[in-house]
């Protein structure tokens, strides 16, 4: 399962004003582990950021004046994230903004929703946690991921922190392995899992009470409906 985790920052609020995209930054999960895969870049908007959209995410245009067009960066764009489930928070915002982007090339690309599917993650808290707040720094401090390092808004920094919210949200871990001094989720490599997979391990095998198994059932099944039926286990027996 490829999952690619994606968030945009712009000139301003309304595309349909002529708002731009100035940054945008995915990374990418395999079957719920973070790997080391990234898309980012910054672009240049051809138009002026607005103050208060500086004040947000530090970025101007003086910075971006060097910066590639979308229509430079889009068909490595589209390559990133063709036939995944993109994950966003807050997701008409930035696929209003993606796809005016891509309407502005002539049709040729079609709209975002015609490569990938999304999942709007702002939806997926609001029906965990009806009545409170859900925006990224809330389920931040929620579920107790570190997001300290983010003074201002960034694409690539706030997709990494997203992809470690969503994974606490939907019940799983980031990643069977982890790098000690940057916690950063990362694949398993070839040594390792030839290391796995040598081992012979002299494990009990123990049952459970069925009062147990089916605790263990409810939550698999509430694993799978908080993830839009993404629960690996359920799948595996499938």
């Amino acid at each position: 399962m490829r999952q690619v985790v994606l968030d945009t920052e712009t000139t301003g609020l309304e595309p349909k004003e002529g708002h731009r995209i100035i940054e945008i930054g995915c990374v990418e999960l395999i079957d719920r582990r973070l790997t080391d895969r990234r898309f980012h870049f910054y672009i240049n908007p051809e138009r002026a950021i607005e103050k208060e959209a500086v004040q947000v995410h530090g970025i101007d245009n003086q910075f971006l004046a060097d910066k590639p067009l979308f229509a430079e960066i889009v068909d490595g764009f589209i390559e990133f994230i063709e036939d995944s489930e993109v994950i966003i928070h807050n997701a008409p915002f930035d696929v209003g903004f993606i796809n005016a982007e891509l309407d502005r090339l002539d049709g040729r690309y079609g709209k975002l929703e015609d490569h990938c599917r999304v999942l709007d993650t702002l939806q997926l808290a609001r029906r965990k946690h009806p009545g409170q707040r859900n925006s990224l720094d809330a389920l931040c401090k929620r579920y107790q991921i570190d997001n300290s390092h983010r003074d201002l808004h960034g694409a690539l920094l706030d997709a990494e922190i997203l992809a470690r919210v969503y994974l606490a949200m939907t019940g799983g871990q980031i990643s069977l392995y982890q790098d000690d001094e940057t916690g950063t989720g990362l694949q398993a490599t070839p040594a390792r899992k030839h290391t796995l997979m040598n081992q012979r391990f002299d494990l009990k095998r123990i049952t459970c009470p069925p009062d147990e198994y089916q605790a263990h059932q409810k939550r698999l099944q509430d694993i799978d409906k908080n993830s839009g039926g993404n629960c690996l286990w359920l799948r595996q027996r499938s």
